[in-house]
């Protein structure tokens, strides 16, 4: 199906967005709910179902599936709210007004619908016009593939496939949704197998998938290598979503170095290689399933996300790279129409500045998260370790994942983990010094299950007694350039070039900012060294560093060559890649003290 917005709104936390299809998906907005804490889900679906007086099934906590019979009621219910939103958005005047105003001036849809108007078309022309023509944004899931807890079921473990991302896609695909899962964080095999087991992931001859794949990725390796494993088990990847490794939210999966616009060059150069490659293996494994082939290739989208932060950049990354859609995360979260941010994060996002948000080693999972100083959830852990009883109480459980003290897993953010942990600590005879530093990094990590989803209660006033009041939130480094809330139609003018709404004059171009976090990321690493260097930590490096100088000098013949965009920043541009080129050589000479010749090839 034909997108009728050109951005989409990416999963951001576990609650900020778990009902932003609600909100959007009647205007055409494509947008992700994540599907990590089922309870969330049924008590947001709870809240819904009683607004719109639709009966919504409460699943008995002592039911074996308990978490995919969550995931497949919350998901039956967001669809059902959306077509009943849909109906009253074709059927009425403002509703037909309201989603046309969201369009592009230059979108068909747009135009066909201003030249009726202007001829006179009677009402019922128009709603039979709009019931063809105005379409639902995709109600789209998220699944972090390596959170895959083992779950028990009166004492005993369960198989794997109630796993929890197990559980998660099945779930979704049970649901009555023709949408996308999108799978971040790497490949899990057992669950790309258990794919398999669900018809609805599968094309039918005419290519056609009802539940399609996204692959969240970093680079065009990934991309190759996973999309070849899922066509050998005969499923498609319908979108390749390449994300900045530095410059976006949540969680931040680092390259070696590798930016954002040679990354995207390669995934120009090779898109028809990827596609067809994959396709000749997706025949062949259906072939071998004895189930249909596809005549055609299923459609396959390339889109990218992090850090863009104005028409120019969007319409760049459209034009040049052939992109099918870009993603608008941070932003959003200045929005209450779109995502739900209580009323203390809200005033801490709007002030924060560059110095307020980094990248931090808060997150459980052992993956470097981007988010704010003084979120209501940290300064909550600061209090704890303060009265000597840090960790967390872990009511979620949903990343218990370490094993080191015991078959049974435990989350290392959690109470036990920590006062486990300390006194191994403790008795490892480190020196004062050394354990206060082991100590303080143990401690950094708190609470995301909780953290990332209890405002979602907060703002709709929902029973969170077990929860508490306690925010994280994940914003990327572009939220410094915002600095006040946003209804959704100042957002998206702000999308398309009819409005402006950052504040500030001195915001970096999204590449430039890019290469600046990993230079800063280089220089942290650098800083914790312990020389002399070993020869994988020089050749890691030595990769970091090459990578790091071939893209900007990209950038440089870029900006030589093409004269559309950022004309009027080219000569700053320029100057900044020119020093962050110097700046690299000295970070790289000073943690390897080596001279050698780097030849870019």
């Amino acid at each position: 199906m034909q997108r009728i917005h050109n951005f989409q709104i990416p999963v951001m936390g576990i609650g900020f967005t778990i009902d932003t299809p609600i909100k959007v998906a009647a205007y055409g907005m494509d947008s992700v709910i994540s599907l990590v804490d089922d309870e969330l889900a049924e008590k947001v679906g709870q809240y819904h179902a009683k607004e719109w007086g639709i009966d919504f099934p409460v699943v008995d906590k002592n039911e074996k599936d308990l978490r995919a019979l969550r995931f497949t009621n919350y998901l039956n219910l967001v669809q059902e709210i959306v077509q009943r939103k849909m109906e009253q958005v074709v059927t009425t005047a403002t509703g037909r007004e309201q989603y046309i105003a969201y369009l592009q001036e230059s979108h068909p849809v747009r135009q066909a619908y201003e030249t009726m108007v202007k001829r006179g078309a009677e009402e019922n022309e128009l709603c039979d016009w709009a019931r063809e023509n105005l379409k639902a944004g995709s109600i789209d899931v998220n699944i972090m593939t390596k959170v895959d807890k083992e779950n028990f079921h009166k004492n005993t473990l369960l198989p794997v496939e109630y796993n929890d991302a197990h559980a998660a896609l099945r779930g979704y695909a049970n649901s009555n949704l023709r949408s996308s899962l999108i799978l971040s964080a790497g490949m899990n095999p057992r669950l790309f197998s258990y794919m398999e087991k669900h018809e609805d992931f599968y094309p039918n001859e005419k290519g056609e998938i009802k539940k399609k794949i996204v692959l969240k990725v970093s680079d065009y390796r990934s991309a190759l290598v996973q999309g070849k494993v899922l066509a050998k088990k005969g499923i498609w990847v319908s979108e390749y979503r390449i994300e900045s490794g530095l410059n976006c939210g949540g969680h931040a999966f680092a390259t070696d170095g590798l930016l954002m616009g040679p990354i995207l060059q390669e995934f120009k150069e090779g898109r028809e290689a990827l596609k067809e490659t994959t396709f000749e293996m997706l025949n062949k494994s259906l072939e071998q399933k004895e189930m249909p082939t596809c005549t055609v290739a299923p459609s396959m989208r390339i889109t990218a996300q992090g850090g863009v932060g104005t028409f120019e950049e969007h319409s760049f990354l459209m034009d040049h790279y052939g992109l099918d859609a870009i993603g608008w995360g941070t932003p959003f979260l200045l929005v209450p129409e779109v995502t739900n941010v209580d009323d203390k994060t809200m005033a801490l996002l709007l002030k924060a500045k560059e110095k307020d948000l980094y990248l931090s080693g808060i997150s459980p999972l052992g993956v470097p998260f981007n988010t704010v100083r003084g979120n209501s959830m940290d300064v909550l852990k600061a209090e704890r370790i303060m009265a000597g009883k840090p960790g967390s109480p872990c009511p979620k459980k949903y990343v218990q994942l370490n094993k080191e003290f015991g078959e049974k897993a435990i989350c290392i953010a959690s109470r036990t983990y920590q006062n486990k942990k300390q006194k191994e600590l403790e008795a490892a005879g480190f020196s004062e010094e050394a354990l206060e530093a082991e100590m303080a990094k143990m401690t950094e990590k708190s609470c995301i299950c909780l953290g990332l989803g209890t405002s979602a209660l907060l703002v709709n006033g929902i029973e969170h007694k077990v929860e508490g009041e306690e925010i994280s939130v994940c914003p990327g480094p572009n939220m410094a350039y915002y600095t006040q809330k946003m209804t959704l139609a100042q957002m998206v003018d702000h999308i398309y070039g009819r409005a402006n709404v950052i504040g500030r004059e001195d915001r970096p171009n999204f590449l430039v900012k890019e290469i600046s976090l990993y230079i800063d990321y280089l220089k942290k690493q650098a800083a914790q060294e312990v020389q002399p260097l070993n020869a994988k930590r020089k050749k890691y490096y030595r990769t970091y560093h090459q990578n790091m100088l071939k893209g900007i000098a990209y950038y440089l013949a870029f900006l030589s060559e093409e004269q559309i965009y950022f004309q009027q920043k080219v000569e700053q541009i320029t100057e900044q890649l020119h020093q962050y080129e110097k700046e690299l050589n000295e970070i790289y000479d000073s943690v390897t003290n080596i001279e050698e010749e780097v030849v870019l090839c």
